[in-house]
């Protein structure tokens, strides 16, 4: 049996925003980290997918004993990148139950006259939870800005209050990965072609899609603004390089599997005689 080819460099490092950082010099056909082929990429993500199985599973038997661990996974991207995919074939490796999935639409009458968070406030992961935001507070700082929807300063207010939001939730325990899925207005233009190509993609095409696609590099931009405003210690910003399917799905599977393997998670030990319980359930 062939050898699982693993990553070289760990992508929380080789895919995190820091200083300097230029969304331009990333190559969106890139496998930063990563010397495999294709179908070694396939081979990892299957190989791994019991160890990531296995970590959420002491998280969520960590919170009904008093931990107060949790993580949140939030997925940006433009449209076609993947994020669906990321859900499937990465998230999809773990059990549904300790699972909180939150996919963000635009807000309803109701969720826009409240302030922007008032939405993402409810949907945040409870203790032993991975919680995933498909979208999320981020919209609000992206097209809005894109769309002029918000000022300057509205849009600063919002960038300070992302910031005091995501470090009250890692005071409370949770573990933040952020994922911008970075592919390219060419590989964009290819899915929605192949999309429109596939009758049994038809249900996945919208002309709205079509209608963003017009602003790609107003996008760009307001991401990178939101980049330099909102990567911080307690909750950086990971751009993953998304032409190439398998990579992406890897890149994530291992920056969750490295947030989960640094919360020190172990089975909670039994508070009762487990030779005795063992005992008389031989005897029943």
């Amino acid at each position: 049996m062939a050898a699982v080819v693993e990553f070289a460099k760990s992508p929380a490092e080789v895919l995190k925003v820091g200083p300097g950082f230029s969304l331009a010099g990333v190559d969106p056909q890139s496998t930063p980290g990563y010397a495999g082929t294709k179908a070694d990429g396939k081979a990892l993500l299957e190989a791994q997918d019991d160890r990531l199985a296995e970590l959420q599973e002491q998280l969520f038997a960590e919170g009904k004993f008093g931990s107060s661990k949790r993580l949140l996974l939030i997925l940006q991207a433009m449209d076609t990148a993947g994020k669906g995919g990321i859900v499937s074939h990465v998230v999809g490796a773990m059990d549904p139950q300790g699972v909180h999935l939150a996919a963000f639409k635009a807000p309803t009458d109701e969720e826009k006259s409240h302030d922007f968070l008032w939405r993402i406030e409810k949907e945040v992961p409870a203790v032993g939870m991975v919680g995933v935001f498909d979208r999320s507070h981020y919209e609000d700082v992206l097209i809005h800005r894109v769309h002029g929807w918000a000022d300057a300063e509205e849009l600063e207010r919002r960038y300070a209050a992302i910031n005091d939001f995501e470090a009250r939730l890692a005071e409370q325990g949770t573990t933040i990965v952020k994922v911008m899925l970075n592919i390219s207005k060419d590989e964009q233009k290819e899915r929605l072609i192949a999309r429109l190509d596939d009758p049994a993609k038809h249900w996945k095409y919208s002309r709205g899609d079509l209608a963003e696609r017009a602003y790609w590099d107003d996008y760009m931009a307001a991401y990178s603004i939101a980049f330099e405003k909102t990567s911080t210690d307690v909750a950086p910003w990971h751009v993953v390089p998304a032409n190439k399917k398998w990579y992406a799905r890897i890149a994530v599977q291992q920056l969750l599997l490295e947030a989960l393997e640094s919360l020190d998670l172990d089975w909670p030990k039994a508070d009762f005689d487990v030779a005795a319980e063992r005992a008389l359930v031989e005897k029943s």
